[in-house]
């Protein structure tokens, strides 16, 4: 894997056991690591017993498996279809085992001469899948081989349209997703998927006329308070409170500046003002359909302008339910 050296990308960094895992699930077909010693030991499952050739061939198959994944052109392509996905850096991905799972889904339809297009989608549906439903999270071994058995049983086809059925309903999207949302924690998976939504839709950063949510996240932009953290604070709420994932946006820190602590009803109203007489406050944009439309691209709800206090709860709920949407659409386009 000596090509490595020369390549400035971590956002996929293995672990010796990662490789290991992906390796064995993706050649042997199953999951837990304990059945790689049993079987580089020449475990015969069937009869319980000890032999020689199951041990050889255990370790000529474990051998194709390593060298499918460190071979350059398979790992570098996996790592482009993760950006494709949006996921643009190394802090929007939390799960490792997702990213495992993920590649191994990539080797097994490659080794079924799966079309390249089809690859690209089914691996990033199954990456951002992973993501949205925790499916690594509790006992991931057992969950690799349950999957893994699946895949290998159904194909990748039809065994995610199975997982969709179940754990991607439209009750998900209308109350689940919106609910889970309802976090302070800034690492939130949600959060990172809605933020790879913008990414792969080319959003531009809130206020921002020309930048991208994907220069500000690979270029240190702000996350801005839409209610700004000061003035809530003011009121009297709590750090579980004002960091809510659903006060977040990305934007430039020299807007964010700009803005400091007003109110939502002061500055949107004031954004408003700057598209009608051509002097901008905050951001770039003075043209009104362009600033409506940033303000939908960023799951913003209406009349922010008439917002007080005393809407803060409602306007956390309604922009749950705008996020989750767009999460959707992303999803469902992948």
């Amino acid at each position: 894997m000596s090509w490595l050296k020369s390549v400035n990308d971590n956002l996929y960094a293995p672990s010796y056991t990662d490789m290991l895992r992906v390796a064995f699930t993706s050649e042997f077909k199953r999951g837990r690591l304990e059945d790689l010693v049993a079987l580089l030991s020449g475990r015969n499952f069937e009869t319980r017993s000890y032999e020689e050739s199951i041990a050889e061939s255990s370790f000529q198959m474990l051998e194709q498996g390593i060298i499918n994944f460190m071979n350059e052109t398979n790992f570098k392509r996996f790592m482009m279809i993760l950006r494709s996905a949006g996921f643009v850096t190394s802090s929007m991905i939390r799960s490792q085992n997702a990213i495992n799972f993920s590649y191994i889904v990539y080797l097994v339809l490659k080794d079924k001469d799966t079309a390249p297009h089809l690859i690209e989608s089914y691996v990033r549906k199954w990456f951002v899948m992973s993501i949205l439903t925790a499916r690594y999270s509790g006992s991931p071994e057992s969950t690799f081989d349950t999957d893994i058995k699946r895949v290998n049983e159904l194909g990748v086809t039809e065994y995610l349209s199975k997982i969709e059925s179940a754990h991607l309903s439209e009750a998900f999207w209308n109350s689940s997703l919106p609910q889970q949302m309802n976090t302070s924690v800034a690492s939130s998976p949600y959060f990172k998927v809605f933020l790879a939504s913008q990414v792969k839709h080319n959003d531009k950063g809130f206020l921002s006329k020309d930048i991208t949510v994907s220069d500000l996240l690979l270029h240190k932009g702000d996350t801005h308070h839409i209610f700004p953290k000061n003035y809530l604070q003011k009121h009297g709420f709590t750090r579980g409170k004002y960091n809510q994932i659903a006060n977040y946006v990305i934007m430039q820190s020299e807007i964010n500046i700009a803005i400091k602590d007003k109110s939502p009803s002061d500055y949107f109203s004031l954004l408003l003002q700057q598209c009608n007489n051509n002097n901008p406050k905050f951001g770039a944009i003075t043209d009104l359909e362009q600033m409506q439309k940033n303000f939908s691209l960023h799951c913003i709800p209406q009349n922010m302008e008439t917002k007080t206090i005393d809407d803060y709860d409602d306007f956390l709920t309604e922009r749950h339910q705008l996020m989750a949407y767009k999460i959707r659409d992303y999803y469902l386009a992948l």
